[in-house]
């Protein structure tokens, strides 16, 4: 399982393991496996997730009024410097 999947995809399979597991129907095999898939579809989620984030730009009006474009992770350390 790679990163090929789409997020919701792997969201929605997070989700649906998660519930199973809480159910507690299940014997010690099936959850180990399912809760060992959980965690490589939570990897997925997280790195694409931060795939998102590098991807994010934000307008800012810039001094003479025209719009300029920001990385989203260049914003947040201009934020972290104050």
């Amino acid at each position: 399982m790679g990163n090929e999947i789409k997020f919701e995809d792997a969201f929605g399979k997070l989700e649906i393991i998660v519930k199973k597991l809480e159910e507690g129907n299940l014997n010690l095999e099936e959850s180990m496996r399912l809760f060992e898939e959980g965690i490589n579809l939570s990897k997925v989620c997280a790195s694409k997730l931060e795939e998102a984030e590098k991807k994010v730009e934000i307008l800012i009006k810039g001094e003479n009024g025209s719009n300029i474009i920001k990385p989203f992770d260049e914003l947040n350390s201009e934020e972290s410097d104050e």
